[in-house]
């Protein structure tokens, strides 16, 4: 049970301290209330979750990818560097993706409603 608590105090410390893991957030908690009040279908609604899962996980990876460089070295180092970099474009890529997804999803839904 140990482990749990250990794994939720992570991810409530990404949340206080990472200002793109609230913006996540944020989204997450949007698409929900679009989700929930649009007429979405069971698998669209599994899809977007899949996504918001996907990308706040790929956030935790980034913060723990930087915190890790960051106890390794303050210097700056082009490996350092690039291992940042990387992360935050996984992050960046997991979220274009469920962006798009989230416009193929509710854009008809939207469109109806005009």
């Amino acid at each position: 049970m140990r482990p749990f608590w250990f794994a939720v105090h992570g991810i409530v410390h990404a949340a206080r301290t990472e200002r793109n893991m609230r913006v996540h957030l944020v989204a997450s908690i949007l698409v929900g209330i679009f989700a929930w009040f649009l007429p979405t279908t069971r698998v669209e609604n599994i899809v977007l979750f899949g996504w918001v899962i996907l990308v706040i996980a790929f956030e935790l990876m980034n913060t723990a990818v930087e915190r890790t460089v960051d106890l390794v070295t303050s210097e700056v180092r082009p490996l350092a560097k690039q291992a940042k970099d990387v992360a935050a474009g996984a992050v960046l890529v997991a979220s274009f993706g469920a962006a798009v997804t989230a416009l193929a999803v509710f854009g008809p839904y939207l469109l109806a409603l005009l």
